[in-house]
């Protein structure tokens, strides 16, 4: 006989209820993103033809082990739509083993605005808040611009940023949008991509319409030097040193913009492992985020912040935890070991939600032009494969967080493409 008492029924309602206000948190904020994306398409017609005089520029390239990547990056930097004498580019060498800083060498030869910056030897290696602050010695002007060092931004990029920026003072930092540059390279790259794409309009491009609330990514974007010194540079003890970065500014009354227009091409994650790796750290750097933020950010009153906090604590205990129990309570109910008691059309709810999730992702796709069959199929394998990784790998953050497993950085190893491996090959001879 399955088993069944009072608790087990209360849990099982509280996380449908958990469950079901997340995906409605998630359908509302998707609309809100395809009503942010069509004011900001109106904008962009606007700064498209506005020529200002624009002011210098810095652009910061932390660089470890690029060797793959950094030559690109450096000739699409150099193609920016933008005044050629006020833009200056450093890259910064964080002790790099390869031909990282050859390549660098060689590239200032042909445009003298790149510049490359070495961290001493017995400082190098410890990770990309370090090197951004050793970076920020090394620059000149007002505006600074941070790109990762696998980064193509399209060449209107940072004058889009720049120019928000001009016509809003109360910002702090203005920043666009990161699109995956090897998509198509394999089924993880196709998840992912979809998966960018989501946060970007549903969590940033909604949020930020309802509530002026957005979080600085790690590349593409833009901040006033006057800001960042004031909150003290980068917490070199981050894992996500962007959105520590982004409470701090909130918490000076700064404010920062999501610009989707300005737009900058990454390479993401193409193995497994790797992705692991990567996600995990930034779970246990948003972990890090509660502990130096969550209880303070009441006192402090205000309100984005602490909803913000508040999104990433439902998001990582009780939303994940509502997926786990959910995924117990079908099995062991399936299995004849519970029994569920509450009436209730339990398996058109979860079809439901199932419905819900692929509307939503391909309705994001969408704003992209990437709503297809294709990525129908690919939604619906999302969401019984990727997703369910996420509570793996929150599980893993949290096992390393209860047992005190070192922390550091690790970058994201980068895969050469065909045309990087020519590049070296000429190079080479």
């Amino acid at each position: 006989m399955a088993y069944s008492n009072l608790f087990l029924e209360v849990l099982f309602l509280v996380t449908v209820g958990i469950l079901w206000s997340m995906i409605f948190y998630q359908l509302f904020f998707t609309f809100m993103g395809l009503f942010y994306r069509i004011k900001t398409t109106k904008e962009k017609r606007i700064y498209e033809t506005d020529r200002k005089n624009l002011p210098p520029v810095s652009i910061l390239v932390p660089a470890h082990n690029e060797e793959q990547v950094i030559e690109r990056t450096l000739e699409s930097l150099c193609r920016m739509d933008y005044p050629s004498e006020k833009i200056e580019i450093v890259v910064v060498n964080d002790g790099s083993t390869d031909q990282t800083p050859q390549i660098v060498r060689e590239f200032r030869r042909k445009d003298s605005r790149v510049k490359l910056y070495s961290i001493p030897e017995e400082e190098a290696g410890k990770g990309k808040p370090h090197a951004l602050n050793k970076g920020l010695t090394q620059v000149k002007h007002e505006y600074i611009a941070v790109y990762d060092a696998d980064n193509t931004p399209e060449p209107d990029s940072l004058r889009y940023l720049v120019l928000n920026l001009m016509d809003d003072p109360g910002l702090a930092s203005a920043f666009g949008k990161f699109r995956t540059r090897n998509q198509k390279r394999n089924l993880l790259t196709r998840f992912i991509n979809l998966e960018t794409l989501s946060f970007q309009f549903m969590i940033q491009a909604g949020r930020y319409l309802l509530l002026k609330m957005a979080l600085l990514p790690g590349t593409n974007f833009l901040i006033r030097r006057k800001a960042l010194v004031e909150c003290g540079g980068w917490d070199e003890e981050a894992l996500t040193e962007d959105t520590e970065l982004s409470i701090r500014l909130y918490k000076k009354g700064y404010r920062i913009k999501f610009v989707p227009y300005s737009v900058t091409w990454e390479e993401e994650p193409e193995k497994w492992k790797v992705w692991l790796k990567q996600r995990c750290r930034w779970v246990r750097g948003n972990f890090y985020i509660l502990r130096k933020f969550f209880l303070s950010s009441f006192r402090s009153k205000k309100i984005n912040i602490i909803l913000e906090l508040s999104y990433i604590f439902l998001l990582y205990y009780l939303f994940l935890a509502s997926i786990l129990f959910s995924h117990l309570f079908f099995i062991t109910s399936g299995l004849g070991f519970i029994a569920v008691l509450s009436p209730g059309p339990y398996l058109a709810v979860w079809g439901c939600a199932f419905l819900l999730f692929t509307t939503e992702i391909i309705m994001v796709a969408s704003f992209e032009g990437e709503a297809s069959f294709e990525n129908l199929g690919v939604t619906i394998l999302m969401y019984f494969s990727y997703c369910q990784g996420w509570i793996v790998l929150v599980f893993r953050a949290l096992y390393q967080e209860i047992f005190k497993k070192p922390i550091h950085w690790e970058k994201t190893p980068r895969f050469a493409s065909q045309e990087n491996q020519s590049k070296r090959r000429d190079h080479e001879h």
